[in-house]
């Protein structure tokens, strides 16, 4: 029986090598009293968490974080038996599932507190929890001392919960202006300071602070979409401390191939006419593997140039205007290198009006993920 990747030639070639060398590159920056978090949420920013997860494991890191109860059990369901933190809010019925598999979840106020100690009252396992505390991203988690007295002594009544961790979230740590990280940081720990022990893990450090203020590292760092060989920003780029390697090649090959006689209009809406002897190609790649239709015009490489993507991207399937004859089953690049060039996420984000994290976590899971390196 012939493997999935015969027969689609759209595929998403990611390295776990350069998802290891960008772990490890990171822990050279670290003290020996740091550990790190791999931030695996979103089927590993699109390059598959279990893969990523394991990658980061081999290469330093201490545990997985995920969003979300399913992205947790997942990783269980397919062997990984690593520390696990569920960063998102998780639903009271979990619980004892979580205890279970050894999942750790995130305390995220006052009264789901209540609720958990109700819940587990006559439970015999451990919960591990980590305690969120919302210093200015506003989303979840304690804003206030009075908020995190009243919710440790909620916590005192039950031997059910344990606090392995505490944690923030920077809501500007990839911005040039670093004073709200700063502001942050300063809330964080005062709040900290109020827990009767420190818990073993205090994280605050999400990619960008990770690479930009070491300063910040504490217990732990949570890497994120740099592990994937991403920039947080421009701003983290300029200042990181080391180059990183990006990990996901997105390609495909051409499947059909002419050479246009007359003015003819190409795709929905005739919106490109493609002009006498225009030699015009077909890509078996559309808005349902996540090259977006606002994504016309942008180039692709064909034998290490840039060609454009003409008319209108397709489901399934969109069209190139090519500099000269190519045979079909020529190799593309839509994001990667090629020779000397290289289409990068962020070029894609700059014309779609949007960042790179949203690129990643947006090419389909129909599009095969073919693994590489280590």
């Amino acid at each position: 029986m012939a493997s999935t990747f015969d027969y689609r030639p759209t595929r998403a070639v990611i390295s776990l090598s350069a998802i290891k060398e960008n772990v490890r590159n990171l822990r050279k920056q670290l003290s020996n009293n740091t550990d790190m978090i791999a931030v695996v949420k979103a089927d590993g920013y699109g390059h598959g968490a279990m893969q990523s997860a394991q990658a980061a494991i081999e290469a330093g890191a201490i545990m997985a974080a995920v969003a979300t109860p399913d992205e947790a059990l997942e990783l269980r369901t397919k062997g990984f038996s690593h520390p696990i933190l569920v960063m998102g809010p998780s639903p009271i019925t979990f619980l004892s599932e979580a205890s279970k598999q050894n999942i750790a979840v995130t305390v995220t106020g006052v009264q789901w507190a209540r609720d958990a100690v109700e819940e587990l009252k006559d439970f015999k396992g451990i919960l591990t929890v980590h305690v969120k505390i919302d210093t200015g991203m506003g989303r979840i988690g304690i804003r206030s001392e009075q908020e995190l007295k009243e919710l440790l002594k909620i916590l005192e009544g039950t031997s059910a919960i344990k606090i392995e961790g505490t944690f923030t979230h920077f809501a500007t740590a990839d911005e040039k202006d670093s004073k709200r990280t700063h502001k942050q940081f300063e809330a964080f720990t005062q709040l900290v300071a109020c827990f009767p022990q420190r818990p073993k893990l205090v994280h605050a450090a999400n990619s960008a602070a990770a690479l930009r203020f070491p300063e910040f590292a504490l217990d732990a760092v949570r890497f994120g979409i740099g592990m994937y060989g991403i920039s947080p920003s421009d701003v983290v780029k300029a200042e990181q401390p080391f180059r990183l390697k990006r990990a996901l090649r997105l390609e495909t090959e051409i499947a059909y191939v002419k050479q246009v006689n007359a003015i003819e209009p190409i795709s929905y809406g005739g919106t490109y006419e493609a002009q006498p002897g225009e030699w015009i190609a077909t890509l078996p790649i559309g808005y349902a593997d996540g090259l977006k239709r606002g994504l016309r015009n942008q180039e692709v490489l064909v034998r290490g140039q840039r060609v454009p993507i003409v008319g209108t991207i397709c489901m399934d399937q969109c069209m190139i205007r090519l500099p000269e004859h190519v045979s079909e089953g020529e190799p593309v690049v839509i994001l990667g290198k090629q020779g000397t060039e290289e289409i990068t996420m962020e070029e894609w984000a700059t014309r779609l009006g949007t960042i790179p994290y949203e690129i990643a976590v947006t090419i389909a899971r129909r599009v095969q993920r073919q693994y590489f390196g280590d």
